[in-house]
């Protein structure tokens, strides 16, 4: 099923329901500071498992104790779409779960 691009009010109204998530250029983003390397770690492998269930998949950087995410949507040329909303929602729920800030 094909996704459709946002507009640019769309992605604003959505990513003021996501604290902490930006608009990029063609990408939203987000960077979480964990406790530790391992706990960053972990938290990568978590979201892996949701890009996995969601076939959907974000650049993902593991840091010393950071993680960073940036995300659009490859099969709309590059746009932002619903899907990555989706994702990033999924990443919120989970990320308290491992000491994200």
């Amino acid at each position: 099923m094909p996704v459709e691009p946002l507009s640019q009010k769309e992605v604003e109204e959505r990513l003021a329901e996501l604290p902490g998530w930006s608009l990029d250029g063609d990408m939203i983003t987000r960077s979480y500071r964990l406790g530790s390397h391992f706990a960053a770690a972990a938290m990568v492998v978590h979201i892996a498992q949701v890009q996995e269930e969601l076939g959907h998949h974000s650049d993902l950087t593991l840091g010393y104790n950071s993680v960073a995410l940036s995300v659009n949507t490859h099969s709309a040329g590059g746009a932002i779409t619903g899907l990555d909303f989706e994702l990033a929602r999924r990443v919120e729920e989970l990320a308290p779960g491992h000491g994200a800030a």
